[in-house]
Protein backbone atom coordinates (compact mmCIF):
# COMPACT_ATOMS: atom_id res chain seq x y z
CA UNK A 1 0.00 0.00 0.00
CA UNK A 2 1.44 3.36 -1.10
CA UNK A 3 2.34 5.65 1.87
CA UNK A 4 0.89 8.51 0.41
CA UNK A 5 -2.38 6.89 -1.22
CA UNK A 6 -5.01 9.40 -1.40
CA UNK A 7 -2.76 12.39 -2.04
CA UNK A 8 -2.28 14.14 -5.53
CA UNK A 9 0.12 13.02 -7.59
CA UNK A 10 1.75 16.45 -7.98
CA UNK A 11 2.08 15.88 -3.84
CA UNK A 12 2.66 12.12 -3.73
CA UNK A 13 5.38 12.59 -6.07
CA UNK A 14 7.16 15.63 -4.04
CA UNK A 15 6.78 13.66 -1.31
CA UNK A 16 8.44 10.24 -2.48
CA UNK A 17 11.06 12.57 -3.89
CA UNK A 18 11.94 14.04 -0.94
CA UNK A 19 11.80 10.51 1.52
CA UNK A 20 14.12 9.12 -1.52
CA UNK A 21 16.70 12.05 -0.77
CA UNK A 22 16.52 11.63 2.68
CA UNK A 23 17.57 7.89 2.56
CA UNK A 24 20.07 8.02 -0.31
CA UNK A 25 21.78 11.73 -0.07
CA UNK A 26 21.13 11.73 3.49
CA UNK A 27 21.77 8.26 5.06
CA UNK A 28 18.75 8.46 7.58
CA UNK A 29 18.60 5.56 9.51
CA UNK A 30 15.22 3.21 8.89
CA UNK A 31 13.37 4.53 12.09
CA UNK A 32 14.23 8.63 11.14
CA UNK A 33 12.30 7.03 7.62
CA UNK A 34 9.90 5.77 9.61
CA UNK A 35 8.77 9.18 11.35
CA UNK A 36 9.25 11.17 8.30
CA UNK A 37 6.89 8.91 6.46
CA UNK A 38 4.46 9.42 9.40
CA UNK A 39 4.39 13.13 9.34
CA UNK A 40 4.30 13.37 5.91
CA UNK A 41 1.43 11.82 5.37
CA UNK A 42 0.17 13.64 7.85
CA UNK A 43 0.91 16.79 6.22
CA UNK A 44 -0.10 15.29 2.57
CA UNK A 45 -3.39 14.34 4.20
CA UNK A 46 -3.99 17.75 5.62
CA UNK A 47 -3.06 19.58 2.07
CA UNK A 48 -5.69 16.97 0.25
CA UNK A 49 -8.15 18.29 2.54
CA UNK A 50 -7.22 21.78 1.77
CA UNK A 51 -7.79 21.42 -2.09
CA UNK A 52 -3.98 21.60 -2.74
CA UNK A 53 -2.73 19.71 -5.68
CA UNK A 54 0.88 20.89 -6.36
CA UNK A 55 3.36 22.21 -3.67
CA UNK A 56 3.52 25.85 -5.89
CA UNK A 57 -0.06 25.85 -4.67
CA UNK A 58 0.93 26.18 -0.42
CA UNK A 59 0.91 29.91 0.94
CA UNK A 60 2.34 30.38 3.93
CA UNK A 61 -1.23 30.51 5.83
CA UNK A 62 -1.40 26.63 5.02
CA UNK A 63 1.45 25.80 6.58
CA UNK A 64 0.35 28.26 10.03
CA UNK A 65 -2.75 26.17 9.82
CA UNK A 66 -1.18 22.78 9.53
CA UNK A 67 0.57 24.10 12.62
CA UNK A 68 -2.40 24.93 14.75
CA UNK A 69 -3.94 21.16 13.53
CA UNK A 70 -1.14 20.06 15.21
CA UNK A 71 -1.36 21.71 18.44
CA UNK A 72 -5.27 21.48 18.51
CA UNK A 73 -6.10 18.13 16.60
CA UNK A 74 -9.05 18.46 14.14
CA UNK A 75 -11.72 15.44 13.30
CA UNK A 76 -9.51 12.95 12.02
CA UNK A 77 -6.41 13.12 14.73
CA UNK A 78 -6.02 13.54 17.93
CA UNK A 79 -3.72 16.88 18.88
CA UNK A 80 0.02 16.53 19.45
CA UNK A 81 2.33 17.15 21.80
CA UNK A 82 4.73 20.04 21.60
CA UNK A 83 7.64 17.90 21.04
CA UNK A 84 5.72 15.95 18.50
CA UNK A 85 4.31 18.83 16.81
CA UNK A 86 7.43 20.38 16.65
CA UNK A 87 9.75 17.04 14.38
CA UNK A 88 6.42 16.76 11.89
CA UNK A 89 6.62 20.66 11.38
CA UNK A 90 10.33 19.75 10.77
CA UNK A 91 9.54 17.03 8.41
CA UNK A 92 7.18 20.15 6.66
CA UNK A 93 9.73 22.50 6.07
CA UNK A 94 12.67 19.68 5.20
CA UNK A 95 9.82 19.12 2.28
CA UNK A 96 9.58 22.61 1.14
CA UNK A 97 13.50 23.58 1.35
CA UNK A 98 13.94 20.50 -0.69
CA UNK A 99 10.98 21.45 -2.88
CA UNK A 100 13.20 24.71 -3.82
CA UNK A 101 16.24 22.95 -4.20
CA UNK A 102 14.80 20.62 -6.65
CA UNK A 103 13.18 23.06 -8.34
CA UNK A 104 9.52 22.43 -7.56
CA UNK A 105 8.47 25.53 -6.46
CA UNK A 106 10.03 29.16 -6.79
CA UNK A 107 9.77 30.12 -3.09
CA UNK A 108 10.47 28.05 0.47
CA UNK A 109 7.08 28.91 1.67
CA UNK A 110 7.90 27.23 5.21
CA UNK A 111 11.17 29.22 5.63
CA UNK A 112 9.62 31.66 8.19
CA UNK A 113 7.66 29.39 10.31
CA UNK A 114 8.77 28.70 13.62
CA UNK A 115 7.96 25.50 15.61
CA UNK A 116 5.74 25.53 18.35
CA UNK A 117 7.77 26.02 21.84
CA UNK A 118 7.84 23.17 24.06
CA UNK A 119 6.02 23.93 27.06
CA UNK A 120 7.58 25.76 30.11
CA UNK A 121 8.21 23.03 32.65
CA UNK A 122 8.27 23.99 36.25
CA UNK A 123 11.19 23.96 38.41
CA UNK A 124 10.93 21.08 41.07
CA UNK A 125 10.62 22.32 44.60
CA UNK A 126 10.62 21.09 48.43
CA UNK A 127 8.03 21.80 51.14
CA UNK A 128 9.25 24.29 53.40
CA UNK A 129 9.34 21.15 55.68
CA UNK A 130 10.69 18.84 53.51
CA UNK A 131 14.19 21.06 53.47
CA UNK A 132 14.24 21.27 57.45
CA UNK A 133 13.97 17.81 57.46
CA UNK A 134 16.59 17.43 55.16
CA UNK A 135 18.87 19.66 56.55
CA UNK A 136 18.08 17.72 60.04
CA UNK A 137 19.95 14.56 58.62
CA UNK A 138 22.76 15.53 57.17
CA UNK A 139 25.16 12.99 59.66
CA UNK A 140 26.51 13.06 63.02
CA UNK A 141 27.34 16.62 64.95
CA UNK A 142 30.52 14.20 65.91
CA UNK A 143 31.46 13.20 62.04
CA UNK A 144 33.39 15.65 60.79
CA UNK A 145 31.84 14.81 57.14
CA UNK A 146 28.16 15.44 58.59
CA UNK A 147 29.40 18.58 60.06
CA UNK A 148 31.15 19.69 56.58
CA UNK A 149 27.59 17.95 54.90
CA UNK A 150 25.21 20.36 57.21
CA UNK A 151 27.25 23.59 56.08
CA UNK A 152 27.11 23.06 52.53
CA UNK A 153 23.55 22.11 52.75
CA UNK A 154 22.51 25.13 54.62
CA UNK A 155 24.51 27.18 52.36
CA UNK A 156 22.99 26.18 49.57
CA UNK A 157 19.30 26.26 50.51
CA UNK A 158 20.34 29.90 52.12
CA UNK A 159 21.94 31.37 49.33
CA UNK A 160 20.32 29.87 46.24
CA UNK A 161 23.76 28.97 45.08
CA UNK A 162 24.51 26.45 42.62
CA UNK A 163 26.48 23.34 43.57
CA UNK A 164 29.49 24.49 41.22
CA UNK A 165 29.54 28.00 43.29
CA UNK A 166 29.50 26.07 46.41
CA UNK A 167 32.11 24.34 46.26
CA UNK A 168 34.37 26.95 44.19
CA UNK A 169 34.03 28.93 47.74
CA UNK A 170 37.17 29.76 49.34
CA UNK A 171 37.45 30.77 52.90
CA UNK A 172 37.94 34.49 52.45
CA UNK A 173 34.47 34.51 50.14
CA UNK A 174 32.23 34.35 53.58
CA UNK A 175 31.50 36.85 55.38
CA UNK A 176 30.27 36.42 59.24
CA UNK A 177 29.83 39.76 60.05
CA UNK A 178 28.21 41.24 56.91
CA UNK A 179 26.61 37.89 56.76
CA UNK A 180 27.08 37.42 53.13
CA UNK A 181 28.88 35.34 50.48
CA UNK A 182 30.80 36.17 47.46
CA UNK A 183 29.39 33.47 44.47
CA UNK A 184 31.04 33.11 40.92
CA UNK A 185 28.09 32.80 38.17
CA UNK A 186 28.09 32.29 35.09
CA UNK A 187 30.00 34.08 32.29
CA UNK A 188 32.60 35.22 35.35
CA UNK A 189 29.44 37.53 37.20
CA UNK A 190 29.96 37.43 40.78
CA UNK A 191 27.25 38.71 43.16
CA UNK A 192 27.30 39.08 46.63
CA UNK A 193 24.11 36.89 48.31
CA UNK A 194 22.75 37.54 51.95
CA UNK A 195 23.20 34.27 54.15
CA UNK A 196 21.02 33.36 56.50
CA UNK A 197 22.05 32.95 60.56
CA UNK A 198 21.41 29.14 60.92
CA UNK A 199 23.35 28.91 57.61
CA UNK A 200 26.41 30.89 59.29
CA UNK A 201 26.00 28.77 62.70
CA UNK A 202 26.40 25.67 60.59
CA UNK A 203 29.58 26.53 58.56
CA UNK A 204 30.91 28.04 61.31
CA UNK A 205 30.41 24.77 63.65
CA UNK A 206 31.91 23.10 59.97
CA UNK A 207 35.31 25.63 60.21
CA UNK A 208 36.07 25.08 63.88
CA UNK A 209 35.07 21.37 64.64
CA UNK A 210 35.72 19.22 61.58
CA UNK A 211 37.81 21.84 58.99
CA UNK A 212 41.10 21.54 60.82
CA UNK A 213 40.85 17.95 60.42
CA UNK A 214 40.61 17.77 56.99
CA UNK A 215 43.12 20.18 55.85
CA UNK A 216 45.71 18.67 57.96
CA UNK A 217 45.04 15.34 55.67
CA UNK A 218 45.91 17.55 52.49
CA UNK A 219 48.67 20.88 51.87
CA UNK A 220 46.36 23.49 53.34
CA UNK A 221 43.99 24.14 50.72
CA UNK A 222 42.03 27.81 50.39
CA UNK A 223 38.67 25.78 49.51
CA UNK A 224 35.66 26.10 51.48
CA UNK A 225 34.75 22.99 51.92
CA UNK A 226 37.10 19.91 51.82
CA UNK A 227 37.01 16.08 51.30
CA UNK A 228 38.86 13.68 53.74
CA UNK A 229 42.10 13.82 52.15
CA UNK A 230 41.85 17.51 52.21
CA UNK A 231 41.12 18.90 48.68
CA UNK A 232 38.35 20.96 47.50
CA UNK A 233 34.83 18.84 47.51
CA UNK A 234 34.11 17.83 44.36
CA UNK A 235 30.41 18.07 42.55
CA UNK A 236 29.87 14.37 42.83
CA UNK A 237 30.65 14.18 46.70
CA UNK A 238 28.28 17.30 47.10
CA UNK A 239 25.79 15.21 45.20
CA UNK A 240 26.27 11.99 47.61
CA UNK A 241 25.91 14.48 50.54
CA UNK A 242 22.87 15.13 49.32
CA UNK A 243 21.19 12.26 48.26
CA UNK A 244 22.75 10.35 51.33
CA UNK A 245 20.73 12.87 53.83
CA UNK A 246 17.31 12.54 51.89
CA UNK A 247 17.34 9.17 52.22
CA UNK A 248 18.06 9.31 56.03
CA UNK A 249 15.34 11.80 56.25
CA UNK A 250 13.25 9.52 54.28
CA UNK A 251 12.30 12.25 51.32
CA UNK A 252 10.82 10.02 48.57
CA UNK A 253 11.16 13.13 45.88
CA UNK A 254 14.17 12.94 43.38
CA UNK A 255 16.45 15.73 45.25
CA UNK A 256 19.33 17.35 43.61
CA UNK A 257 21.52 19.99 44.47
CA UNK A 258 19.76 22.15 41.88
CA UNK A 259 16.19 21.38 43.46
CA UNK A 260 17.71 22.76 46.79
CA UNK A 261 18.13 26.10 44.30
CA UNK A 262 14.94 25.78 43.05
CA UNK A 263 13.31 25.76 46.50
CA UNK A 264 15.07 28.44 47.77
CA UNK A 265 13.29 30.94 44.80
CA UNK A 266 10.49 29.30 45.26
CA UNK A 267 9.98 29.72 48.47
CA UNK A 268 11.20 33.60 48.77
CA UNK A 269 8.31 34.63 46.04
CA UNK A 270 5.63 32.67 47.89
CA UNK A 271 7.15 34.83 50.90
CA UNK A 272 6.28 37.93 49.24
CA UNK A 273 10.13 38.37 47.41
CA UNK A 274 9.94 40.91 44.43
CA UNK A 275 11.21 38.90 41.53
CA UNK A 276 13.69 41.08 40.24
CA UNK A 277 15.32 40.43 43.97
CA UNK A 278 15.12 37.08 43.44
CA UNK A 279 16.86 37.03 39.93
CA UNK A 280 19.33 38.87 41.11
CA UNK A 281 20.09 36.63 44.17
CA UNK A 282 20.28 33.88 41.63
CA UNK A 283 22.49 35.31 39.24
CA UNK A 284 19.52 35.10 36.21
CA UNK A 285 21.26 37.09 33.44
CA UNK A 286 17.19 37.80 32.35
CA UNK A 287 14.75 38.30 34.72
CA UNK A 288 12.64 36.10 31.88
CA UNK A 289 14.13 32.58 33.39
CA UNK A 290 13.53 34.00 37.00
CA UNK A 291 9.74 34.50 36.17
CA UNK A 292 8.87 30.68 35.96
CA UNK A 293 8.83 30.94 39.78
CA UNK A 294 6.14 33.37 39.43
CA UNK A 295 4.33 30.62 37.70
CA UNK A 296 4.58 27.99 40.53
CA UNK A 297 3.28 30.68 43.00
CA UNK A 298 -0.06 31.74 40.98
CA UNK A 299 -0.80 27.64 40.32
CA UNK A 300 -0.63 27.34 44.53
CA UNK A 301 -3.17 30.50 44.58
CA UNK A 302 -4.81 28.81 42.18
CA UNK A 303 -4.95 25.76 44.11
CA UNK A 304 -5.60 27.21 47.55
CA UNK A 305 -8.62 29.23 45.64
CA UNK A 306 -10.43 26.26 44.25
CA UNK A 307 -10.51 24.45 47.70
CA UNK A 308 -10.91 27.18 50.10
CA UNK A 309 -12.88 30.06 48.34
CA UNK A 310 -16.97 28.75 49.04
CA UNK A 311 -17.35 30.30 45.77
CA UNK A 312 -14.80 29.06 43.47
CA UNK A 313 -16.93 26.69 41.40
CA UNK A 314 -20.27 27.81 41.91
CA UNK A 315 -22.52 28.59 38.79
CA UNK A 316 -25.95 30.47 38.13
Amino acid sequence: MNAFEGVPDGVRAALAGYLDHLAVERGAARSTLDSYTRDLRRYGEFLVRRGVGELAQVRPGHLTDFLAELRDGSAERPPLAASSAARTLVAARGLHRFALAEGLVEVDVARELSPPAPPRRLPKALPVDDVARLLEHTGSADDPRGLRDRALLELLYSSGARISEAIGLDLDDLDDTDRTVLLDGKGGRQRLVPVGRPALEAVQAYLVRARPGLVAAGRGSSALFLNRRGSRLSRQSAWQALKAAAARAGIGHDVSPHVLRHSFATHLIEGGADVRVVQELLGHASVTTTQVYTLITANTLREVYATAHPRAHATG
